[in-house]
């Protein structure tokens, strides 16, 4: 059975990358580990870490991606919770199974070999839920 470990991140969208990382860093002193674009995703996202987990700043870097039409019908403000899990493959067919709509029946693949899918916020209490598997 598939095991959810922890919280590995929660994503916040924002207009303005640079303004969000002088907030973080000059007003919570928190640095980020990494920034970096995504050109498949049409992003830039910060990753600031927290204890065993992790903010995620997420900005769209074009006008006709789907990230940047969720800022401008919902503004900046938090976009997803992601879930680290231990069998990807095992919980999206168990979501399926069970008729929860997700966004993905089938995981992307990141450039570090990460997995990751979303569910649906309809099927999630009006949350968007990342879950991510490790390689």
């Amino acid at each position: 059975m598939t095991e959810i470990k922890r919280i590995n991140h929660i994503a916040i969208l924002v207009e303005d990358m640079d303004a969000s990382l002088r907030f973080w860093q000059e007003m919570l002193g928190i640095d980020p580990s990494r920034v970096t674009d995504l050109p498949a995703e049409a992003s830039r996202i910060a990753f600031l870490p927290l204890g065993e987990t992790e903010i995620e700043l997420v900005q769209p870097t074009t006008s006709d991606s789907g990230i940047s039409r969720y800022l401008e019908k919902r503004g900046p403000g938090m976009h997803h919770l992601c879930l680290e899990v231990t069998d990807l493959l095992g919980l999206l067919e168990q979501l399926k199974a069970n008729g929860v709509q997700l966004i993905n029946d089938d995981p992307k693949v990141s450039e570090d070999g990460r997995m990751y899918a979303f569910i649906h916020p309809k099927s999630a209490n009006g949350v968007l839920i990342e879950l991510y598997q490790l390689p």
